[in-house]
């Protein structure tokens, strides 16, 4: 690869990827206050799901900030939103695959013990290595302006670094790639382990004419493992693409379309959560419905006393009107006799 390349980064494509960023950003805060609002709904699972939307929420506002500046040299700022879409990107990839740990221990290994006991080093992991790779990568002057050869305006691995294909991979690449492997197959297990449960269960279970609610419950968690690794897969695949094409030195890489494609994927992680794990988790859906139910009925009743209040107001002062003509005319009347 020729290190004086540059992709040019066009506004249909800056605007695109901004709104993405903002779908995200808004993803991330819904997942976050539900968890804060609701504390009967603070599973185990749904923290580790609210550390992937901190990660989430921190790469939105990385990335939008990097698109919307699109940084031309390695300067100060550069450089700190490099280093911070670094961490979370890398981090977010840790977060993924801990949550498929934790559900595959917790549903197959049927050891919700051993499942909890784990949290403490989803933490350890999640959060340590990507800080590590990323203060090394700071301290070593890896992070910087990379031409958006493997980015959409942001700032990542530095362009002229003679060893950047390394630093790629530490500071994401090879976890993207261990996140591909990883996901798939344990949710393939874990579905696996589902469909055996049930149909062990049917032979015991009457045949009904109807299915019971819990059924259709499930039916919407089967539908979510299969999910979660497709979309990922999904949103991360064309940033892999270009990777691959850069290492092959490949113009490809600078397709417009390619590169926004790799601009909405990298920065869609939050939104895709939020619509999967917020706006079909039928409890969380239900109740989200019924505050903004009540937010319209209230502003609904507070609409009309606000206009009724002026026409209060004008009555009372018709009324104090009228009393002080009665009290005058009546001065007056006195005056008379």
């Amino acid at each position: 690869m020729a290190p004086g390349n540059q992709t040019e980064l066009y506004l249909s494509e800056q605007v695109v990827v901004l709104f993405t960023c903002a779908l995200s950003f808004l993803g991330s805060s819904l997942i976050i206050l539900t968890h804060i609002i609701w504390s009967d709904l603070r599973t185990t699972p749904r923290r580790l799901l609210v550390f992937l939307s901190v990660t989430d929420w921190l790469s939105a506002v990385s990335y939008a900030f990097g698109v919307w500046s699109v940084f031309r040299t390695d300067s100060p700022e550069c450089i700190a939103q490099g280093a911070l879409s670094t961490f979370a990107n890398t981090s977010s990839f840790f977060w993924t695959v801990s949550i498929a740990v934790y559900l595959y221990v917790f549903i197959v290994r049927s050891s919700q013990r051993v499942a909890d006991s784990l949290v403490l080093f989803f933490h350890l992991f999640s959060w340590g290595i990507p800080l590590i790779i990323t203060v090394t990568a700071v301290c070593l002057n890896k992070i910087g302006y990379d031409a958006s050869e493997v980015s959409v305006g942001w700032c990542w691995v530095r362009i002229h670094a003679p060893d950047r294909v390394l630093w790629m991979l530490l500071t994401g690449k090879i976890w993207e790639f261990l996140a591909y492997l990883t996901l798939p197959v344990l949710y393939i297990l874990i579905k696996r382990h589902i469909h055996k449960a049930h149909a062990a269960l049917s032979e015991y279970r009457p045949i009904l004419a109807n299915r019971p609610p819990s059924q259709s419950f499930s039916s919407m968690a089967d539908v979510k493992l299969t999910l979660i690794p497709i979309i990922f897969i999904i949103l991360r695949i064309w940033s892999t693409v270009r990777f691959i094409l850069l290492l092959a030195d490949s113009p490809v890489r600078q397709n417009p379309v390619l590169v926004t494609l790799h601009g909405i994927g990298n920065t869609s992680q939050g939104a895709a959560n939020c619509v999967m794990f917020v706006l079909f988790t039928q409890p969380i859906r239900s109740r989200l419905c019924t505050a903004l139910c009540c937010c319209c009925a209230k502003c609904r009743e507070e609409a009309p006393r606000s206009d009724g209040a002026p026409q209060r107001n004008q009555k009372r002062r018709d009324s104090s009107t009228q009393r002080e003509e009665e009290e005058e005319n009546g001065s007056r009347a006195q005056a008379v006799r």
